[in-house]
């Protein structure tokens, strides 16, 4: 919504990991019986990840080698390893030399685990955005459901707070605050005050850039 009203490109970072899984798990390299990384940081060069806008959607969504993989790539068993496979140097270095791609001409909204601190420490704006686990966990579970997907609240939840624990101490750009952040907890808020909040901090940034 905030990159709409802009005009800006919208960049889901996490979807671009999200993908990188849905190539590992097709291609046998991740599962629950192992994780092949060597065989997955050899195959690197050849997955590429794009976004292509959706008029009748009005966002943009995922492709993986040109193929639409939108609804494919938030599926709990992608959710289960993307955690693992975002882990992975090799992967973090692949995705981030693209999101340089994507932002070099500025006017990009991108969101992220690590996108403040690493990918685009100097950007303008940066807001880290958080919510309980309970309620994030209510949210994935209900867009799942939404969907058609038979899920278990409960699955969802073990896996929120999995996602945060392996995001939050990996050694290669974990999930952390960037000191120049505005933090702020969206739990209570509706999506509508969640926007109505951050057009508040763009145009207060624009107005200080000025």
């Amino acid at each position: 919504m905030v990159a709409k009203s802009l005009g800006y490109l919208y960049v889901d970072s996490g979807a671009m990991y999200r993908a990188v899984t849905l190539y590992a798990i097709r291609n046998g390299f991740i599962g629950y019986r192992g994780f092949h990384v060597s065989d997955l940081i050899a195959e690197l060069d050849r997955i590429k990840v794009s976004f292509r806008f959706n008029a009748e959607l009005g966002f943009s969504e995922v492709y993986l080698n040109d193929k639409n993989v939108e609804r494919a790539i938030r599926t709990m068993e992608v959710s289960n390893f993307v955690s693992q496979v975002a882990a992975v140097p090799e992967v973090r270095r692949q995705m981030v030399k693209l999101q340089h791609e994507m932002g070099k001409e500025k006017g990009v909204v991108m969101d992220g685990r690590d996108i403040g601190t690493v990918v685009f420490p100097h950007a303008e704006l940066k807001i880290f955005m958080t919510a309980s686990a309970e309620i994030r966990a209510k949210r994935r579970y209900d867009e799942l459901v939404g969907r058609g997907d038979r899920v278990v609240y409960d699955d969802v939840y073990r896996n929120v707070l999995e996602r945060d624990h392996i995001d939050s101490t990996r050694k290669d750009s974990p999930l952390i605050k960037a000191d120049d952040a505005i933090e702020f907890d969206n739990s209570e808020l509706s999506i509508q005050e969640q926007y109505d909040k951050v057009m508040q901090l763009v145009r207060m940034t624009m107005e200080d850039l000025e």
